[in-house]
């Protein structure tokens, strides 16, 4: 796992692989501006929106081999969470961190919720553990952050349309600027 030690590093990566597809009908890229979009349209932190502008930064850390194998769960949340760690505090990194549990534990609450999944985030719920049982649910919801990582999750549903957000990674720049750690 590769760190990012600035946001040149972030925009580089972006500029380099967030023109893949991942299984939805959008780019990384597209997906990242979207989903920061909606958390900040609803009136989301500045950390929450930066944390749903990069959630799956993971992915585009992964190997082209990974990336391509559609069986294996490359723990994308948790390799990105880590790879930001040096830029961000856990105000950012945490919800990026249990966007994956935070679907997991939508799906237990609600039934409804798992119909509503898309066809490729049905199939990567299957590699990543399926639906929490009680225990799992509960330890999640003692756990700092996860009402932010449940809003991400939301974002990230929603944000796998077509069309274009209208904004730029550099429009977020100033904001993640501003939630930065001080190195």
């Amino acid at each position: 796992m590769k760190p990012l030690y600035s946001l040149e590093d972030i925009a580089g990566l972006y500029a380099d692989r967030g023109e893949t597809l991942y299984g939805e009908a959008v780019t990384q890229t597209q997906h990242a501006l979207q989903c920061a979009c909606l958390a900040e349209a609803d009136g989301a932190s500045a950390s929450l929106i930066v944390a749903s502008l990069l959630h799956d930064v993971g992915h585009l850390l992964e190997t082209e081999a990974n990336a391509a194998d559609l069986e294996v769960d490359g723990r994308h949340e948790i390799v990105g969470a880590q790879a930001l760690k040096g830029l961000f505090g856990a105000a950012v990194c945490k919800p990026i961190a249990m966007h994956v549990a935070a679907k997991r534990y939508l799906c237990f609450q609600d039934a409804a919720y798992l119909q509503a999944l898309s066809p490729a985030s049905k199939q990567s719920l299957a590699r990543q553990g399926g639906p929490f049982d009680d225990v799992e649910a509960a330890a999640f919801e003692r756990r700092p952050f996860w009402r932010d990582a449940i809003a991400l999750r939301r974002y990230d549903d929603l944000g796998k349309r077509a069309e274009t957000a209208g904004r730029t990674l550099s429009d977020f720049a100033p904001l993640m600027r501003a939630v930065r750690i001080s190195l």
